[in-house]
C-alpha cells in the first residue's frame, strides 16, 4: 500500500512513464529517491507537521517529491507551473513552506521569489541550478536510500485555483498514521474502479491539481503503472491508450469534447479496447457529450463529484448515469442537503446551494472568513463548495452552476451552465463561457464569449448562428443575447474556466465574487 512495499516485490516495474520522453521511473527508484529526499528533509530540521512546497511541470520527479513529503509526515503544496512571481511568492509564504523545490525550466519565476520567501530554508532545483538554489540531484544523492526512522503519513495542502480572488490552501487534519494506512480515497477507488497491480493509469492533466495528484498516488499504492502526459493532446491521448494498453484514466469534460471533435477516421484509427474505466470529474459533463463517449467507449465512463476540500464524494456509475442522465452522482461520503439562502432545506427538484453533512472537516488556511462562508447559515456544521443544484427523489444530485455565476435577469434565476453545455457542442465552437453582464432594464442579460474553431469564422454571422442554435434547444431567456469572440479563453490546464477574469471586464465598477 505504498511504493516501498511494491518495490520489495517488483522493483523494476515502471511506476511512472513520461509520455513525451519515454523516461521511466521504476518502483525501486521511486522508493529510493523519495527515501533520500525524506532524509534530506529531516537533516534540514523538518519534522512531522511542517510544510514544503514545490513547483514543477509534469516532470519525472514530481511524484518522487510528493511521496518524499508524504512519507515524512509533512504537509506538501504542489503549485501550478503557470504562476507568475507575485502569485508564487504568495502561496509559498502563505503555506509556511520551509523547503521549496522547482526545475531549471522555471528558474526565472522561482528565482524572483527568493528574497520574498525568507522562511524557506531549503531550496532545490532539478535539471540545473540558479542563484539561491542547490542542485536537487546532488543534494539527494548524498542521502541514504533507506526509509527514515519515523515514517508517517503526511497530507497535501493544495490551493484553490483562484477563480474567485486570492487562492486559499485547503488544510486537512494531519493524522500522522503509519505509512501503510489506507485513506478514504483508497477505499473509494478500491470499491468503485476495480484497481490492481496490472493497471496502467493514464494521467493527461497537470499533476499539481488535486485529482491527478491524489489518484496517481493512490494507484501507485496498488502497484499500477502511471503514464503521465506532459500536456493533453486529443489524438496523442488515443495513441497512448493503444500503445500502453491503458486500463484506467481520468479526464475532464473538455477533453471528451476535444476528442469527439476529431475527425471520425482519426478517432477510429486507435484501439481503445483495453480501457476498463474512464473516470471524469471537475465540471458537469453535457449530456450529449457523455452519451457519445459511452457510445464510443462503451459503459465504462464513471463520474464523481468532489472537491479539493474533501468534504464529500458523490458517484455515478455508467448504469446509474444512463438511468439518471445529467446526474453527478449519489453520495458515498457525506450527506447532501440542498438549502435556500437562509439555510432552510429544500425538497427534491428545487434548486439551492449544495451542502455536505457528516463529511471530513476542513479549513481554508489563514482565511477564517472564507472558512465561515463555506458553512451553512444555521451553524449545523454543513459545508459547501459553492455549487448550485438539486436532488431527485432517489438522492441523485444534478449541478446547475456555481453560486457566484448565477444570472438574475428580471428577477428570474438563469444558470449559465445550460447554455454553455449547448454551445460547446456546436461544430464551430472550440470553447465557450456564459455569464451575466449589466442590463439597465433587466439587471443582467446573458452574454456568451466564444473561442471559435477558426478565427476567420468570428463575426456577426456566427453570432446570429450561435444564438439561433441555442434558442432551438433552450428557452429563449436562458440563451445569450449577444456573443463576443476571443482567440482563447482563460482556462486552467485542468479544464476549469477562469470565468471571473472574463466577467470582470464587463463589470468594471463592481466587485465580483
Amino acid at each position: 500500500m505504498y511504493p516501498g512495499a511494491v518495490a520489495a516485490v517488483t522493483p523494476d516495474k515502471p511506476a511512472v512513464i513520461m509520455a513525451g520522453s519515454g523516461e521511466i521511473i521504476t518502483y525501486r527508484r521511486l522508493d529510493e529517491e523519495s527515501n533520500r529526499l525524506a532524509h534530506l528533509f529531516r537533516s534540514a530540521g523538518l519534522k512531522p507537521g511542517d510544510h514544503i512546497a514545490f513547483m514543477l511541470p509534469n516532470h519525472p520527479l514530481f511524484l518522487v517529491v510528493a511521496w518524499a513529503a508524504h512519507r515524512s509526515g509533512l504537509y506538501y503544496t504542489a503549485i501550478s507551473s503557470r504562476l507568475r512571481p507575485d502569485e508564487l511568492a504568495y502561496i509559498v509564504d502563505n503555506c509556511g513552506a520551509q523547503a521549496f523545490i522547482t526545475s531549471a525550466g522555471l528558474a526565472e519565476v522561482a528565482g524572483a521569489i527568493v528574497a520574498r520567501t525568507p522562511a524557506v530554508r531549503v531550496r532545490l532545483m532539478t535539471d540545473g541550478v540558479a542563484d539561491g538554489f542547490d542542485s536537487f540531484e546532488r543534494a539527494v544523492a548524498e542521502q541514504p536510500p533507506t526509509p527514515i526512522a519515523d515514517e508517517c503519513q503526511g497530507a497535501d495542502m493544495l490551493y484553490s485555483s483562484g477563480t474567485t480572488g486570492r487562492p486559499k490552501g485547503v488544510k486537512p487534519n494531519l493524522g500522522l498514521a503509519p505509512l501503510d494506512t489506507p485513506g478514504p480515497l483508497f477505499g473509494l477507488v478500491s470499491l468503485l474502479f476495480d484497481p490492481g497491480p496490472d493497471n496502467v493509469y493514464l494521467s493527461p492533466a497537470p499533476l499539481y491539481h488535486a485529482a491527478p495528484l491524489r489518484y496517481c498516488m493512490t494507484f501507485q499504492r496498488l502497484g499500477a503503472t502511471i503514464v503521465v502526459m506532459e500536456r493533453f493532446d486529443p489524438e496523442r491521448y488515443l495513441e497512448l491508450v493503444e500503445k500502453y494498453r491503458v486500463t484506467h484514466t481520468q479526464l475532464v469534460p473538455t477533453m471528451f469534447i476535444k476528442m469527439l471533435k476529431l475527425p471520425p477516421e482519426t478517432r477510429n484509427r486507435y484501439d481503445v479496447s483495453s480501457l476498463r474505466c474512464a473516470i471524469h470529474a471537475a465540471a458537469p459533463c453535457p449530456v450529449p457529450v457523455k452519451e457519445r463517449m459511452i457510445e464510443w467507449w462503451g459503459p465504462i465512463v464513471h463520474e464523481y463529484y468532489a472537491g479539493t476540500e474533501g468534504n464529500g464524494f458523490l458517484y455515478a456509475g455508467p448504469q446509474d448515469w444512463l438511468t439518471h442522465k445529467g446526474t453527478v452522482g449519489r453520495s458515498l461520503l457525506g450527506t447532501v442537503h440542498i438549502c435556500d439562502e437562509d439555510g432552510a432545506e429544500l425538497p427534491p427538484r428545487q434548486h439551492g446551494t449544495v451542502y455536505f453533512a457528516d463529511g471530513p472537516s476542513f479549513e481554508y488556511h489563514g482565511d477564517p472568513e472564507k472558512t465561515r462562508a463555506s458553512r451553512d447559515p444555521l451553524s449545523r456544521g454543513w459545508t459547501t463548495l459553492g455549487d448550485i443544484g438539486y436532488l431527485d427523489e432517489e438522492g441523485f444530485l444534478y449541478l446547475t452552476d456555481r453560486r457566484s455565476y448565477m444570472i438574475i435577469s428580471g428577477g428570474v434565476n438563469i444558470y449559465p451552465q445550460e447554455a454553455e453545455n449547448v454551445l460547446a457542442l456546436h461544430p464551430k465552437v472550440a470553447d465557450v463561457a456564459v455569464f451575466g453582464v449589466p442590463d439597465e432594464v433587466m439587471g443582467e442579460q446573458v452574454k456568451a464569449v466564444v473561442q471559435p474553431d477558426s478565427s476567420a469564422e468570428a463575426g456577426p454571422a456566427l453570432e446570429a448562428e450561435l444564438i439561433a442554435y441555442c434558442r432551438e434547444r433552450l428557452a429563449h431567456f436562458k440563451c445569450p443575447k449577444s456573443v463576443d469572440f476571443r482567440d482563447e479563453l482563460p482556462r486552467h490546464p485542468t479544464g476549469k474556466l477562469y470565468k471571473r477574469l472574463l466577467r470582470d471586464e464587463y463589470w468594471p465598477h463592481r466587485d465580483t465574487p
